[in-house]
């Protein structure tokens, strides 16, 4: 069996969900591959839209958010003359020859714009193998009611009726969860996980604000240093070295250990009692496999603000606002054991441990290998 998997950079979750499908098929002997619609046709159009995303969330995510919200609202498909969808044709024809020269037996696309070029290749019959997408937030983006495919993979049953308003039939959806890597799927004894990372066997609270480092981070962590409470706190700063410096010069009352980017954040989920997040796709898939409660704030508008949305209405988060600050939200995870436990209750009923088994053995066994 042959899987080609489609993706677009733009932020990390969409290659980290396509590599978590690669290491499971490669683990079966299943010769599996990514192609990066954008990097395949040119590398420096590939870091471009990257490199706008990022500036755009992160520093006029204002005009994102109205962006995203625009296109949220369209419910019908992007009328064929349209530019969107002109240059949805044109990028899928570049890639034609790539895809028939892999010949796979199914395709999976990470990214609703990597499905709408799916749905063209399928139109023009370039490809006739099965086409499946994947969903990689909790919430159902725009441009998935441009897209044709044979299966949906979504994040949990409770976005049935959002699928729904985008045209896409129940019978067509995979609740299966988002995938994500092995290393989410288990959970490792908090005192075990502590030893690893050299830290106290104590109350642990990890804050992680994306590859970026988003937020005032350091004012957020002078506020919880406040609380009365004993515990630590785990930072990941990510690639920002100005909040590390900043941190690592700051005079705390508890211990506060940052990190820059790091690779074994399953280990650090392992080892907290709680995390102080923004609310991304994939970290959000990660951290309800972990059974870990959360609380929500610097959410990039749009996506994230409706994935922080899903969390709270479904009692898995609290979220932080400017009139309920995170020291608020933290004293109630650690002082009330009754919130506490109402969180971990909706956690452990949305998260989806096996959601990369469960998506490559149902392919198994309802993909024909076309040799």
């Amino acid at each position: 069996m042959k899987v080609l998997i489609i993706s677009v950079k733009a932020g990390y979750g969409h290659h980290s969900t396509a590599s978590a499908i690669i290491d499971y098929m490669h683990e079966k002997g299943v010769d599996c591959e990514m192609l990066d619609t954008f990097e395949y046709i040119n590398p420096i159009l590939a870091d471009s839209i990257d490199n706008g995303y990022l500036f755009s969330t992160k520093h006029i995510p204002n005009l994102y958010g109205k962006a995203y919200d625009k296109m949220d609202r369209r419910e019908e498909k992007w009328d064929k003359y349209s530019i969107v969808a002109v240059l949805s044709k044109i990028v899928s024809r570049k890639l034609k020859d790539y895809i028939l020269d892999y010949n796979p037996d199914v395709i999976i696309g990470t990214h609703s714009y990597a499905c709408m070029l799916m749905t063209y290749l399928k139109e023009e019959k370039i490809v006739s193998c099965p086409l499946i997408g994947i969903v990689t937030d909790f919430t159902v983006h725009p441009f998935w009611e441009s897209t044709d495919l044979d299966r949906y993979v979504t994040a949990d049953s409770l976005l049935d009726n959002q699928m729904k308003k985008k045209g896409i039939p129940k019978e067509k959806i995979l609740p299966y969860g988002i995938p994500i890597r092995k290393s989410f799927s288990h959970k490792m004894p908090r005192k075990e996980a502590r030893d690893e990372l050299k830290i106290d066997n104590k109350t642990t609270v990890l804050v992680m604000m994306g590859s970026m480092g988003f937020g005032n981070i350091v004012k957020d962590l002078q506020d919880i240093d406040e609380l009365e409470t004993d515990f630590q706190i785990l930072c990941v700063c990510g690639r920002n070295e100005k909040m590390y410096k900043e941190i690592m010069e700051q005079c705390w009352k508890k211990t506060v250990i940052p990190y820059g980017f790091v690779k074994n954040v399953d280990v650090m989920m392992d080892a907290a009692d709680c995390i102080i997040t923004k609310p991304g796709g994939l970290t959000t898939s990660e951290l309800l496999a972990k059974q870990l409660p959360a609380i929500i704030m610097n959410p990039i508008r749009g996506q994230e603000d409706r994935n922080m949305e899903f969390l709270v209405n479904n009692g898995a988060a609290i979220m932080v606002t400017e009139t309920f600050g995170l020291d608020e939200a933290l004293f109630e995870i650690l002082d009330s054991p009754w919130r506490l436990e109402l969180l971990k209750e909706s956690v452990m009923h949305l998260g989806k441990p096996n959601s990369t088994r469960d998506l490559c053995e149902y392919i198994f066994e309802h993909v024909k290998d076309r040799k």
